[in-house]
């Protein structure tokens, strides 16, 4: 009984892996779906490539770089990460970055005020909470004049 469920649980194993590669390649003919997916001709002998190597021994790493060989690296959903595609890789966390950074600087110069900290110098004490808030109510010169009215005043009849 046990050298029937051999074969079977080998079967099933070579199956799982195909069908897991097959999910991660495009189909070059499609190009939105994997091959596992698709039922172009193409689809349907990368399939069976992909079993037949699996059943020769090869790993799933062996596999995709074959693959990649063969038809690109747009063959793959997931990209290796190399020094061509670091740049699509970072890009969105040094965009935040530089957002975050923008944010930061901004909030911290309507904060800070040179008069303010010269005070702070010069008398040797930092200023109360009360005397920061007249001294910036003082000092905030105010905003400028539009020279002309928004069209939502203008209708209103300010």
């Amino acid at each position: 009984m046990e050298s029937n469920d051999d074969p079977l649980k080998k079967k099933q194993v070579v199956d799982a892996r195909a069908r897991n590669i097959s999910h991660n390649v495009r189909c070059t003919e499609c190009g939105s779906q994997s091959i596992e997916d698709s039922q172009a001709d193409i689809a349907i002998l990368l399939r069976k490539l992909i079993r037949d190597e699996i059943q020769s021994g090869k790993s799933d790493k062996e596999i995709y770089k074959k693959l990649e060989d063969d038809f690109g690296e747009t063959v793959l959903y997931a990209p290796k990460f190399d020094m061509q595609t670091a740049a699509l890789w970072l890009s969105p966390l040094l965009v935040a970055g530089a957002a975050a950074g923008v944010w930061a600087y901004n909030k911290h110069r309507k904060r800070t005020n040179v008069h303010i900290m010269a005070l702070n110098l010069v008398r040797g004490v930092p200023l109360t909470p009360k005397e920061k808030e007249t001294m910036l109510e003082i000092l905030t010169p105010p905003p400028p004049e539009r020279a002309s009215l928004s069209l939502w005043r203008r209708w209103r009849g300010q």
